[in-house]
């Protein structure tokens, strides 16, 4: 059960609480995520090793310490933004569904697809940019894959002070979304957002061109994302909550 969850590119730390949590009363099915990374790195040999070890998101062959890295863009002043400090509380606390992070995930200098993710049940999106990641291409490709949500998953979206989002009105009077601006040099702010950008990078690594990623690729891979158990949500998964989430919310009420 371990190779096959490996397999299906859950990480170690996933498959422990996620048998844990299905299997409670059985110690029998249970194995500590360190066991795991000890019988891939020490014990597993060859074919074997290389194949689950190309799984892992860093998709080293040798275990290594866990390093800090750090990126930076050029940034532009964005007009009429609407400070993360005036998002309403509710956003903060994740008491409520429906608020939203975002950024682009840059492949080469002339790609990138943009990235959305859910902050109370880590329920991604990825958002193909075919005509570049420009204002205009970037706020019609984010309303659009906005309105297949439904109507109380669109509440808020935060995002980074990028010139991508120069039109940020105009995408909140399209999808009744309103945008709020973390503070410079802050990605702390959309946590959630930059923990699945740097779980992203084990499908589509860094200086790699995305000009030939589809949509339909996307969608493959938020699934994969979406299915794995989390250990902030109880190792549940993405989808499990929202589903949870969407089948016990009431309806909002109908337009007179």
């Amino acid at each position: 059960m371990v190779t096959e969850r490996l397999r299906a590119d859950h990480s170690p730390e996933q498959i422990s609480g996620w048998l844990s949590r299905e299997h409670p009363d059985n110690e029998d099915m249970q194995v500590s995520h360190e066991t795991i990374y000890r019988s891939l790195y020490v014990q597993a040999r060859g074919a074997l090793r290389r194949e689950l070890t190309r799984h892992l998101r860093t998709r080293r062959r040798k275990r290594q310490p866990r390093g800090l890295s750090r990126h930076g863009q050029g940034r532009g002043k964005v007009r009429d933004m609407v400070a993360i400090s005036e998002r309403p509380p509710e956003v903060e606390d994740r008491a409520v569904p429906g608020h939203w992070e975002g950024d682009l995930l840059i492949g080469d200098r002339t790609s990138a697809i943009a990235t959305l993710v859910e902050r109370q049940t880590r329920y991604c999106q990825l958002v193909a940019l075919p005509d570049g990641a420009k204002a205009e291409p970037v706020r019609e490709a984010l309303a659009a894959s906005i309105a297949t949500l439904p109507a109380q998953l669109r509440r808020s979206l935060t995002w980074d002070q990028g010139k991508e989002m120069a039109e940020h009105r105009r995408f909140s009077v399209d999808s009744g979304v309103e945008v709020y601006f973390c503070d410079p040099h802050s990605p702390w702010q959309r946590g959630s957002n930059e923990n699945t950008n740097g779980l992203l990078r084990q499908y589509f690594p860094k200086g790699r061109s995305l000009k030939g990623v589809g949509q339909q690729k996307l969608d493959e891979v938020a699934r994969k994302l979406n299915g794995r158990p989390r250990e902030t949500l109880g190792f549940m998964t993405p989808a499990q909550k929202l589903t949870e989430l969407v089948d016990g919310a009431p309806e909002p009420p109908a337009e007179r």
